[in-house]
């Protein structure tokens, strides 16, 4: 699996440095907006095919570990 840095980069020749996923113009908000809003990853994917499964994927785990390493202990 790809990790974060091979799926989404920012350039500011790009989409004025948004995130995107690499090799699209695609912003990863986009693929968080589409989750927000109800939809599933399939219709993401449809909407966007220039993102691969994998990216996506990818991009979302890296997310769960970004969150994950700074969760702290309830008390």
């Amino acid at each position: 699996m790809k990790n974060q840095e091979t799926v989404v980069h920012s350039d500011p020749e790009i989409l004025g440095g948004t995130p995107v996923f690499i090799g699209t113009r695609v912003p990863l908000r986009n693929l968080i907006d589409y989750l927000e809003h109800g939809h599933n990853l399939d219709e993401f994917l449809d909407a966007f095919p220039t993102v691969s499964r994998e990216q996506a994927v990818a991009a979302l785990e890296a997310a769960h570990e970004a969150l994950t390493a700074r969760a702290r202990p309830a008390r």
